[in-house]
């Protein structure tokens, strides 16, 4: 599985998307420029210039028509994936760490970092069809209870009816995208015990999984919540946010994504870039690592990068993957037949 090296950036890796049909994958990274590459060879097709800080994260619509980033620089941009061109620049008072749009692309939620006397918080804004019709005005604000930590992802669940949200005080927490009323949280005694790092949704959005500085992936069953609340014959019949499984990785989790295609879960990570001077490279601690969804185990893993894995994700179609490191590489890996074939 030879991979594709792709060099189109100067600073280390934070994110990575593909778009709904799979044919095109967004990079960001710390360089101020997101970057969009053909799916298949790993061509870079173009670059989105307008960002001043580090780019922490980014989405795209379903139409693969426009783009939405989050950065440092106290911003979210719009996009138009074709051209380039920036459509719209969403003002905040602390850095935008990140960005998902909603089903239908309609609403986007975007959060935000404590910055000053600012908390964390998440932003609810509107997408307006036409970009002469954008404003800039927040249709819902969620504060963070614990509001000097940062929240590091924020999801849309099922039918745009909650926000999924983790971050720095390891909590996971189901809020009501219709009036922010907080739902439901995870006990920190049976949770993440550090920093929720990544949060990936599955392709039918049943469940998803988290990555954390404890050395763990965690999956969950939280978008059910919203139905016990709305459905009470079958309350009991049914789980509150609660851990399904855990993958145990070795070294803190920076990166998780889920096949669309097989029950496989990839994590990748690493020591922090501090402490890579004291690492031993050859300790398997910069690779990504395959786990049985079902059965926890692990079942193979793939190297290459020179730093800390920042990003990951799966093609759409299930039969590629790509890396992001702190080595600045975006490496692509189309999966041979025998990855197919993987029996335990």
């Amino acid at each position: 599985m030879r991979p594709i090296l792709m060099k189109g950036h100067e600073r280390p890796l934070t994110f990575l998307r593909y778009n709904r049909d799979g044919d095109m994958l967004f990079s960001c990274a710390k360089d101020h420029t997101p970057t969009l590459w053909y799916a298949d060879n790993g061509e870079r097709h173009g670059t989105y210039r307008g960002h001043n800080g580090a780019v922490w994260c980014c989405d795209v619509s379903r139409d693969s028509s426009r783009l939405i980033t989050g950065s440092a620089d106290q911003t979210a941009k719009l996009w138009d994936v074709k051209t380039g061109t920036q459509l719209f620049s969403f003002k905040f008072s602390s850095p935008a760490r990140s960005v998902d749009f909603s089903v239908g692309d309609k609403l986007a939620v975007i959060t935000t970092d404590p910055f000053m006397e600012r908390t964390s918080a998440i932003h609810v804004k509107r997408i307006a069809d036409d970009p002469q019709d954008q404003d800039g005005e927040s249709v819902l604000v969620l504060e963070n209870p614990e509001g000097r930590k940062r929240i590091n992802r924020a999801v849309w669940g099922p039918l745009n009816q909650t926000i999924v949200s983790g971050g720095e005080d390891a909590v996971l927490r189901i809020w009501d995208a219709e009036t922010g009323k907080l739902l439901k949280e995870t006990d920190k005694e049976v949770g993440h015990k550090q920093t929720i790092t990544s949060l990936c949704k599955s392709a039918d959005d049943s469940h998803f999984l988290t990555g954390s500085l404890d050395k763990t992936a965690k999956a969950c069953l939280p978008f059910l919540l919203y139905l016990l609340f709305h459905n009470p014959p079958v309350l009991w019949d049914m789980r509150t946010l609660t851990l399904i499984k855990t993958y145990t990785s070795g070294v803190p989790v920076n990166a998780v994504s889920m096949s669309p295609l097989l029950d496989h879960v990839v994590i990748g990570g690493g020591q922090d870039a501090s402490a890579v001077t004291t690492t031993d490279h050859r300790a398997g601690n910069f690779e990504a690592k395959f786990y049985d969804k079902i059965l926890q185990e692990e079942i193979g893993g793939v190297k290459g990068h020179f730093g800390p894995i920042n990003a990951l994700a799966f093609n759409p179609d299930g039969r590629s993957f790509s890396s992001g490191g702190e080595d600045g590489y975006v490496r692509l890996h189309h999966f041979d037949s025998d990855y197919f074939n993987i029996k335990i």
